[in-house]
């Protein structure tokens, strides 16, 4: 079962992508509301699959990497949707879902094997809130990252004064510096909770409140100084429109290789 639901949400994002992509060059309505109801398809079959994984298991997705990815492709969804609703950027899906996508084929090949846990203590409390928050901004971040590609496109068709059909397909300017902004107010608190968290729950597990470990730590350092850099300097310096794209593009890039070298 957990195998046929995995196959049914993979293709159903797969064709939200494409469709997605047609909508984002013909523009028929129609198109966008089938992309929007294929991957609630995608999310339910998503969500069945964490749930039958909690049940074989025991516990939420955070213990295996091949959990972790699943649920960070879940979370990257649920946030997306959460942001088309409020915001309306129809054209978000066409650069939010292939990743999901990309992240679920990644997770295909990992192994399926069931962690053990261990018994509930207050160290496995701290680590599933640890990775809970960590996960949720990294999904925030993408979506941020989505804006940011989605500004530095239009950015260069104003500045080429090549108006080409992009240009008219997607938000404003302004309007992708704002949802760049407002999704990192969001993902930078809950990242940083995140990394808190994590802490403690190193503190309990190893005596020790911060892990000096080069391939662990010092990525997670590093996503924060550059997601705090573009969360800071706007609201210090006013810091906007082209570099914040840029740094949200750069962050995402940071963050894939904190995924790879921390999990």
């Amino acid at each position: 079962m957990a195998k046929i639901t995995f196959n049914l949400a993979l293709i159903s994002y797969l064709t939200a992508s494409l469709e997605y992509f047609f909508y984002l060059v013909y523009r028929k309505p129609a198109v966008q509301t089938l992309a929007w109801v294929t991957v609630g398809v995608g999310l339910l079959c998503h969500t069945m699959i964490i749930g039958l994984r909690a049940s074989a298991t025991g516990h939420g997705p955070y213990t295996t990497s091949f959990e972790i990815a699943l649920f960070f492709a879940w979370a990257l969804v649920v946030v997306y949707f959460l942001t088309e609703w409020k915001y309306r950027i129809k054209d978000l899906g066409a650069f939010v879902i292939p990743m999901v996508f990309l992240i679920m084929v990644y997770s295909a090949f990992l192994s399926k094997e069931i962690g053990f846990q261990g018994p509930a203590t207050d160290a496995s409390f701290w680590m599933t809130l640890h990775r809970t928050l960590s996960i949720l901004g990294y999904a925030a971040f993408a979506i941020a990252f989505a804006a940011g590609i989605m500004y530095l496109i239009q950015e260069h068709a104003v500045k080429s004064k090549k108006l080409g059909i992009m240009y008219f397909r997607m938000p404003s300017l302004e309007v992708l510096d704002n949802l760049n902004h407002k999704v990192i107010a969001v993902g930078f608190p809950l990242f940083t909770l995140g990394f808190l968290t994590g802490s403690i729950w190193s503190d309990k597990m190893h005596g020790l409140l911060l892990s000096w470990d080069m391939m662990k730590t010092w990525p997670l350092i590093l996503v924060w100084l550059v997601y705090g850099a573009v969360f800071f300097g706007r609201l210090m310096v006013g810091l906007r429109g082209k570099r914040a794209a840029q740094g949200s593009v750069i962050g995402f890039f940071s963050v894939i290789l904190t995924y790879f070298l921390h999990v």
